[in-house]
């Protein structure tokens, strides 16, 4: 391993680990909108199971929230592609 070390410049070592830290962090940037659009759903689908009469206002609003969830993992890889250069 050393060997392989030894042999690279030292502009390789770095911009191997820059990639290496792009996708570890939009790995944990995925992490929180993966759980919260679970909650979202989980929720949305208990509600309507407890009123199906409001089943479509639920399911707008749960939409919605998807939306905005969605949008801090879009923010996190935009963040994590744009520190990569």
């Amino acid at each position: 391993m050393l060997n392989v070390l030894a042999q690279t410049d030292p502009g390789e070592m770095v911009e191997g680990l820059k990639a290496i830290g792009a996708g570890l962090g939009y790995g944990l940037a995925a992490i929180g909108p993966g759980i919260g659009i679970g909650t979202v759903v989980g929720n949305a689908i208990s509600s309507m199971a407890r009123q199906p009469e409001s089943a479509g206002m639920v399911r707008t609003t749960m939409f919605l929230g998807i939306a905005f969830t969605e949008a801090l993992a879009l923010i996190g890889f935009v963040v994590f592609i744009l520190l990569l250069p």
